[in-house]
């Protein structure tokens, strides 16, 4: 597997606990990064040839100067350098240049999270502010919004999602919060991974705790136990309990390989595939896990 992005999830805290995230994030969640840990992260992810760091969440900021100092070590190893937040910071516009200013000329992404799952409107204007005071400071910014579950439900008929949207992935706390409002399908139907290339990932997700995901939940090893690059260039596929079966089925093979119960319908391959795999827990307690991607806060 070659390598090219590494999203730092910085710390599973977060300032929201929004219904359809992936991590459980919430005020009440643990796990996060020190300045030492980070340091020793990117070391290890240019001995491996990763060009992209992203720092993320839960919500990164809310570590604001290990943030800051994160992002300049990576600017610094010469890697290509993103940032994801929910823009709480961004109280008035003159607050969010200020809060923005030192990562000018660092950033090359800055997403900010923008819908009702964050905000009390669809477009509001903190995100707004966070967006423009990116802007008069020349970082590139995008916005993240993930449609309702019931928007989503009217666009497939129409055959298209509202523009203003993505569609939910029911794992994490979407499955709890948000699956009971989607529109359910057979379980048959789900025969491959929509999101995730799982043979050769491209990019995967390092949490708090040094384990690394190349889909929220499924580890492939943790990095202060075994260097990034060991664990990348041993990985195979095939060969995996979880990405060896989904490979060849999706999600729906899970099930028939190791004859999991189930439900007939499901809200998306997503809400299948996470349920299996909380199903599969025990059996593989080193490849799902931490607890925090599955709702158990330490």
């Amino acid at each position: 597997m070659k390598l090219t992005g590494l999203h730092i999830l910085l710390t599973y805290q977060c300032t929201f606990e929004c219904d359809h995230c992936f991590v459980w994030g919430g005020p009440w969640q643990s796990g996060t990064l020190t300045l030492a840990q980070i340091r020793r992260i990117l070391d290890e992810a240019r001995q491996a040839g990763v060009e992209w760091i992203y720092f993320e969440g839960g919500e990164p900021s809310m570590y604001y100067s290990t943030l800051l100092a994160g992002v300049q070590e990576a600017k610094k190893m010469g890697f290509r350098v993103g940032v994801v937040s929910n823009g709480y910071w961004a109280i008035s516009l003159e607050d969010a240049v200020g809060f923005l200013r030192p990562f000018a000329g660092l950033l090359e992404d800055l997403s900010i999270s923008n819908d009702l799952y964050h905000y009390s409107t669809e477009q509001s204007q903190q995100a707004r502010d966070a967006v423009e005071a990116a802007r008069q400071l020349g970082i590139p910014v995008g916005e993240i919004c993930v449609a309702q579950p019931e928007d989503v439900n009217a666009a497939s008929v129409r055959g298209q999602l509202p523009e203003s949207g993505a569609a939910v992935m029911y794992r994490g706390r979407a499955v709890e919060k948000l699956a009971p409002r989607a529109i359910h399908r057979s379980w048959e139907l789900f025969t491959e991974c929509p999101h995730e290339n799982l043979g050769d990932a491209g990019r995967c997700h390092l949490d708090p705790l040094g384990n690394l995901h190349i889909c929220q939940g499924i580890s492939l090893g943790n990095i202060f136990e075994k260097p990034l690059k060991e664990i990348i260039e041993r990985y195979d596929a095939e060969a995996h309990p979880i990405c060896g079966p989904l490979l060849v089925g999706g999600p729906a093979a899970l099930v028939t390989e190791y004859a999991l119960p189930h439900e007939e319908k499901y809200a998306d391959a997503c809400h299948l595939c996470y349920e299996a795999r909380r199903e599969l827990r025990e059996r593989f307690p080193e490849v799902l896990k931490p607890d925090q991607m599955y709702g158990l806060m330490k």
